[in-house]
């Protein structure tokens, strides 16, 4: 998916660790800096020195926020980061995490991966002046538990507020000692375990998290389950009954970095494999496979690879663009596509291109893309999709609530291939995309391919 209006901004990234022996700020700045893509708007770290947290966040990436003079300010050797994209709440410093309470005599941060459905239901009635996010909420009720019926015992209050929440969360949360890690009971947003060869312990959204700090994965944090980490290790429990489970089956197709694994599967071989079945469904006479980087570069190799059409690059990508910047004409805004791409005019000219793309969502910048590729000369451009069409909101953790923008919601694929300009265009059949994702039948959410929402929608969100 071309970077820009086209794509869902991703889910947020959550990491935590608690290892006596190593800084934990910078093995947090290493963590979150593996999973920058998953959120690109601010980023923060809460450290404990067993005594106190010190909490410090910003606006922007985590390389532009965190240099060594702000590390060495956070002592300690347990932490918490995120690395955030708002889909509930503006985005603003305010809103930027880890989020913080005091409550009696405890002081906690928390960090939050996902969205939930019910924060109006969950809000209501309350004065609190500074509830600008779901995640805002949570802290706020988990304060109101420790200070009530908790009587200051963080993990009772996760156990009486964890149940009355409903989406997508992934959680990480410390007070002063302990690291804690939670999950909705349906899955749906990663959260691995992993162990140091210090002794350490770590939480994170993807594996590659882990394999930066020199941390092996030990095992996800199952649906449902709350893990706290203290001086006698790892301590697990159940808050709820596992549900339908339901991890996004978009992690797959464009979230994770194609270096990890979920649920058992490494995401580079399932995108290949999508490529492959995509091949099979779709096949057409080209002299090129080529991809829009970067996500769907392996599925672009498997096309190629079950084809037996050569694959090559058509688009060359700026490395050094991030998901925003500034251009100082309209004109200049109005061909923003070619300031993040550029054709290989030698590749591309007098060629019949299979161009694979992981989903189309709002096709904006898509459109402009075809029209790059037209304009350095390809002879045809044949568009194959590596996931169904994207056709309903996603409410648990991507910003398209927004329905009216989904290009698929609103056109045929006849009128969504004539609107972007392509020859032929053809999407991967849903069966056949969870197959290659797992062989297994079952425990992925396709609600934004298929209206099928695991946990339901009030009518105020579907509007």
């Amino acid at each position: 998916m071309a970077d820009g209006s086209d794509s869902p901004k991703e889910a947020c990234g959550v990491f935590g660790v608690r290892d006596p022996h190593q800084p934990a700020a910078h093995l947090t700045y290493l963590g979150l800096f593996a999973l920058q893509h998953r959120g690109q708007e601010s980023a923060g770290i809460a450290v404990s020195d067993g005594t106190k947290i010190m909490i410090d966040k910003d606006m922007g990436l985590v390389s532009a926020i965190f240099d060594e003079f702000r590390l060495q300010a956070l002592p300690g050797t347990m932490a918490i980061g995120h690395t955030r994209y708002a889909t509930t709440g503006a985005s603003a410093w305010a809103n930027a995490q880890p989020v913080a309470r005091q409550a009696g005599e405890v002081f906690f941060a928390l960090g939050h991966n996902g969205n939930l459905v019910n924060t109006a239901e969950l809000a209501a009635g309350r004065t609190d002046a500074d509830l600008g996010s779901d995640s805002d909420v949570v802290a706020a009720l988990l304060a109101e538990s420790l200070t009530g019926a908790a009587g200051g015992d963080l993990i009772a209050a996760l156990s009486a507020v964890l149940p009355r929440l409903q989406g997508a969360y992934s959680l990480v949360v410390m007070d002063e000692a302990r690291l804690i890690g939670a999950r909705d009971p349906h899955g749906f947003r990663p959260l691995f375990l992993g162990r140091c060869d210090t002794g350490g312990w770590v939480l994170a959204s993807e594996t590659p998290a882990l394999d930066v700090v020199g941390a092996r994965v030990v095992r996800e944090v199952d649906p449902g389950e709350i893990v706290v980490i203290d001086d006698e290790g790892v301590h697990s429990f159940q808050f709820a009954a596992p549900q339908r489970r339901a991890l996004c089956s978009f992690e797959f197709v464009y979230i994770a970095r194609p270096d990890g694994k979920l649920a058992g599967v490494g995401v580079h071989a399932a995108r290949r494999r999508m490529g492959r079945a995509l091949a099979r469904q779709a096949p057409v006479e080209a002299d090129m496979v080529m991809p829009i980087p970067d996500s769907s570069i392996p599925g672009a190799q498997g096309y190629a690879a079950e084809s037996g059409i050569e694959y090559g690059d058509g688009l060359i990508k700026n490395r050094y663009i991030g998901r925003t910047f500034i251009a100082p004409t309209q004109k200049l805004r109005d061909n923003a596509v070619r300031i993040k791409f550029n054709a290989i005019d030698d590749n591309v000219a007098g060629k019949r291109l299979v161009v694979v793309e992981d989903s189309i969502v709002r096709a904006t910048t898509l459109r402009a893309t075809m029209r790059l590729l037209r304009d350095a000369g390809a002879a045809e451009i044949h568009l194959r999709v590596l996931s169904a069409p994207y056709r309903w909101s996603c409410f648990y953790g991507l910003d398209t609530s927004d329905r009216s923008r989904l290009v698929a919601a609103t056109m045929s694929v006849e009128q969504i291939r004539e609107h972007l300009g392509a020859d032929s265009l053809a999407y991967l059949d849903l069966d056949a995309m969870l197959t290659a994702i797992s062989p297994e039948p079952g425990g992925f959410c396709t609600a934004c391919m298929t209206g099928d929402y695991p946990v339901p929608i009030p009518a105020a969100l579907l509007g």
